[in-house]
């Protein structure tokens, strides 16, 4: 009877050890000169399967061989960034527009309103933004608050897009349920929707799939998986300004194009109407769909390597 007493006892404790595993810290940052915040979640370090089998359901050949992965310990948004998160930077007056590359600058004006009528205020994401935009914001960020802050490498994305599964999507392979957690084609006829009316992933993250796609920091290259040779933290540096690359599908695509695995590359075509000469270096007037989240790593880097890693992914 003891013994049976004492396995009922080790189980529970197991039991509730495997939950409070999966409840990982997160914190509200409160964003320069306003009372908005933004919740970030500390995921653990980790390994994962990056990429799709070859027998997924629309997988594209730039999606493996799938390789397994491991990514260091990173605070993540759970949210994609909203307008009103990023009007705190693009309206900041006390940042100049147009400047130098290598200086703190924010967005010039928008032609036309970006947004294309499908909501800005109340917590709608942005969108329609170059990769170097999204990482303006993240130096703007940086320099307000002396917090490095970056757009997540795809492996991190991915890694935390899956959330420990190994499935077409995180909830499984029925795109009948796709409908509960992701904004996308079929349930989606107006554009994009305000973060966070979806359920979110295992790992507490909302829209990680659809709504809008989210920029990561590599560069895109088809081959990625068969060049990769580094299996920890890999992360594909900037050669050129395109293309660069967005994942997670957004309300445009159909589900086959909504699974963690998938790439999209981005395109020079996706600003051919702005009438710009050249083209802005912030906004994308045909890419209505392009928006991103944050990361943080779990180890700050010293002054001089995130000083390095600006000049690196914005001048180029």
């Amino acid at each position: 009877m003891r013994i049976v007493l004492l396995l009922i006892v080790l189980s529970f404790s197991f039991l509730t050890r495997a939950q409070k595993d999966t409840a990982f810290s997160a914190k509200n940052i409160l964003l320069p000169n306003s009372s908005l915040t933004y919740k970030m979640i500390l995921l653990p370090a980790g390994s994962f399967q990056m990429g799709s089998p070859d027998k997924e359901a629309g997988r594209k050949k730039d999606e493996g061989p799938a390789k397994k992965i491991s990514v260091s310990s990173f605070w993540i948004g759970a949210f994609e960034v909203t307008h009103d998160q990023f009007d705190l930077f693009y309206k900041d007056v006390t940042v100049s527009q147009d400047q130098m590359s290598d200086a703190v600058t924010r967005p010039s004006a928008q032609y036309v309103d970006l947004s294309w009528g499908m909501g800005k205020s109340g917590g709608y994401p942005v969108n329609s933004l170059q990769q170097r935009t999204a990482l303006m914001f993240c130096r703007w960020l940086y320099q307000k608050t002396g917090e490095f802050y970056r757009l997540p490498t795809e492996a991190e994305w991915e890694y935390a897009c899956r959330a420990g599964t190994t499935t077409t999507y995180f909830f499984g392979n029925d795109a009948a349920q796709l409908k509960n957690y992701a904004w996308y084609k079929d349930n989606c006829k107006q554009g994009y929707n305000k973060v966070g009316r979806l359920k979110p992933n295992p790992w507490g993250l909302y829209d990680m799939l659809g709504n809008v796609g989210e920029w990561v920091l590599d560069q895109y290259d088809e081959n990625s998986f068969t060049t990769m040779t580094k299996t920890k933290d890999p992360v594909r540096e900037p050669t050129s300004k395109q293309p660069r690359l967005l994942k997670g599908g957004s309300y445009l695509d159909e589900a086959n194009a909504v699974r963690c695995a998938v790439r999209l590359s981005s395109k020079p075509d996706w600003n051919k109407r702005d009438p710009q000469v050249p083209k802005s270096p912030w906004w994308l007037t045909d890419a209505p769909f392009a928006g991103f989240r944050i990361v943080k790593p779990a180890v700050a880097p010293s002054k001089e390597e995130i000083d390095a890693f600006f000049k690196k992914y914005i001048s180029n």
